[in-house]
């Protein structure tokens, strides 16, 4: 009975990582129909966004170690949720209604996302930042002139390739300098360390709860409450609820629909670099690491019901708990204690691998959805009649 609910846990700490990444996921995909297959990687823009934290807290000493995880918090939500920004504004709105277009879009963006983890060194980062200072301060001028709007297309065009020429260059003569050059990340896995009163475990017989897990579950339950919160009792929030069920009245009555897009978006990133602190503390972090991640969250997203707070929570919890407990072994150790069982031992034996219990997941969703198509909740209102 322990190893029983000793699986419960660690099930439940997995599905908790899921359930953040699937909360925002949840609100884009419900609120603007967009499959993002980068968010997978805005959860490792947080994950590295935590491992650059902790270096600089190393330089600080030990006194100060033990705090990094509450400024990585909000620094991973912020990189991430200005990614995403930029993301929405750059790609995202110009494809809205295309889901095809946009899938293939998130898709080229994440390739670019991990290979600019991989390649990042002093040289690009100077590099992009000659080009953001050049190009967005000349449109800034710019638009200040009385014909900007017959011009805009064409001189952004131009102001993109003489400023892109120019970082271009700048880069081309830094990169003879060796220190300069050196990739950050480069292509390999980096750790990042627990804080010290997040290691070792609750004793629980000869058991332990790691204390790690524990906060990861604390925190999902606060990024639950949150969520809940910000939907339901702010302006913003009831701003976004009203053009989850219908954008074109809710455009009627005056709400900025483009905004509450831009701030979705933002908000289901940061919320996926917040997963990304998660994770680190489960194991190392690298260029790949959110493609280990996204295919669950999409389950949950379209088990629990589209745009579903609720229903993304339960979803989130059985996948995670059932794939532990598959894939650990657990339930075949329940059953092998009595030979009448020898059966269901060797069928769940058979699939005690994380790659086999993945499978049997898979499977049980496939037979759940000829059922329930639209997922535990349906979405309800006019979009659920599109």
């Amino acid at each position: 009975m322990l190893q029983l609910f000793l699986g419960l846990f660690n099930g439940i700490s997995i599905g908790a990582v899921l359930l953040i990444a699937a909360l925002g996921l949840a609100v884009v995909f419900g609120l603007m129909g967009v499959i993002n297959l980068a968010h997978g990687e805005l959860m490792m823009l947080g994950a590295y966004t935590t491992f650059v934290v902790q270096n600089g807290f190393k330089m600080l000493g030990d006194p100060w170690f033990g705090a990094y995880i509450f400024v990585a918090l909000p620094a991973a939500f912020i990189v991430a949720a200005l990614a995403g920004l930029v993301l929405e504004r750059g790609v995202i709105r110009f494809l809205y209604g295309r889901p095809l277009e946009t899938l293939l879009a998130t898709w080229g963006v994440s390739l670019i996302l991990r290979q600019f983890v991989r390649s990042v060194n002093w040289v690009l980062a100077i590099g992009l930042v000659i080009f953001c200072l050049l190009f967005f301060g000349a449109w800034v001028l710019l638009s200040r002139r009385l014909d900007w709007q017959k011009i805009r297309n064409g001189a952004l065009t131009i102001l993109a390739l003489l400023t892109g020429g120019i970082a271009t260059v700048a880069g081309f003569l830094l990169s003879s300098q060796k220190a300069l050059a050196k990739p950050w990340f480069s292509a390999r896995n980096v750790d990042v360390t627990a804080p010290a009163w997040l290691r070792g475990g609750f004793p629980v017989g000869n058991f332990q709860l790691p204390y790690a897990r524990i906060f990861i579950i604390i925190l999902t339950i606060a990024c639950v409450l949150g969520i809940y919160l910000f939907l339901n009792r702010s302006n913003w929030g009831l701003r976004i609820r009203a053009v989850t069920q219908n954008r074109e009245m809710s455009s009627c009555l005056g709400i900025p629909t483009n905004q509450v897009d831009a701030l979705t978006f933002a908000l289901g990133s940061g919320l996926a670099g917040i997963a990304g602190v998660a994770i680190t503390l489960l194991g190392s972090v690298g260029p790949n690491t959110g493609q280990n991640y996204i295919v669950d969250t999409f389950m949950i997203v379209v088990v629990g019901g589209v745009g579903n707070l609720f229903g993304s929570i339960l979803a989130a919890l059985a996948i995670g708990t059932v794939t532990y407990l598959v894939g650990s072994g657990t339930i075949a150790l329940i059953f092998v204690q009595n030979p009448a069982f020898q059966p269901v031992t060797d069928f769940f034996t058979f699939f005690a691998t994380s790659s086999m219990a993945k499978v049997m997941v898979f499977a049980l969703i496939i037979a759940f959805l000829q059922f329930k198509p639209a997922g535990i909740f349906p979405q309800k209102g006019r979009t659920a009649e599109l």
